[in-house]
């Protein structure tokens, strides 16, 4: 399917279910990568009123305000992430055999997760957020957490902190360039990017150093 179709049924989707759309959106997106960027943007964009025939529904009732319709838009994609994540994490603490079954469907092979075990024990709670935080990545952050077993007390906050950023974070960008939404999202890809590239080569340094033969202390002369 091209990308522009999918592209047009994921607005349109929301366009048709408002906030319901947010949700369940955003709760596949911490799992799977279906576009938590452009669900985002876009929903931003509508909230800004960019769209004259479409609007932000809750509950069956039309928000009228613009600030309003930005807070509900980001509240309810941040819940359905957290919820997703919630998910993930479970997945990956309880459901190992599963995983090494079925994770194909969601992505999640063999060599993924020992490559994701590696990472959060080489950069610990630092990987939640971040990794919740970076389009292109942000999926594959719940299930690898449950599987390093991150204590839920810990990965919840970490992954709230981490989805809301990014979920009141785009949807103000989508706000800002209303209907050019569409160009922002190409501009984060290669934010996206350049941000892998910093995290791996933050990765590769903090390898070597732990690597490099220590000198031992001074004898006494």
């Amino acid at each position: 399917m091209p990308i522009a179709d999918v592209t047009s049924s994921i607005t349109t989707f929301i366009g048709d279910h408002g906030l319901y759309a947010v949700f369940g959106l955003m709760v596949l997106a911490a799992v799977i990568p279906v576009a938590s960027e452009l669900t985002m943007l876009y929903a931003g964009a509508l909230a800004s009123g960019a769209f004259a025939n479409a609007h932000v529904i809750a509950f069956g009732h039309q928000i009228d305000s613009h600030a309003w319709a930005y807070v509900a838009v980001s509240v309810t994609g941040l819940l359905g992430n957290l919820v997703g994540a919630t998910i993930g994490w479970w997945i990956g603490s309880y459901g190992t055999t599963g995983l090494e079954r079925h994770g194909r469907l969601l992505h999640v092979t063999p060599a993924r997760l020992e490559r994701a075990e590696r990472w959060f024990a080489r950069f610990g709670g630092v990987a939640v957020p971040v990794g919740f935080v970076t389009p292109g990545v942000r999926s594959f952050v719940a299930i690898p957490a449950g599987l390093a077993r991150v204590p839920y007390g810990r990965f919840l906050p970490l992954a709230a902190f981490g989805c809301g950023v990014f979920c009141f974070g785009l949807a103000a960008i989508g706000w800002a360039f209303g209907s050019s939404y569409d160009s922002v999202h190409r501009v984060l890809d290669y934010i996206a990017v350049a941000a892998l590239l910093v995290l791996v080569v933050y990765g590769v340094l903090r390898w070597r150093s732990t690597r490099l033969p220590r000198r031992a202390p001074d004898s006494p002369r």
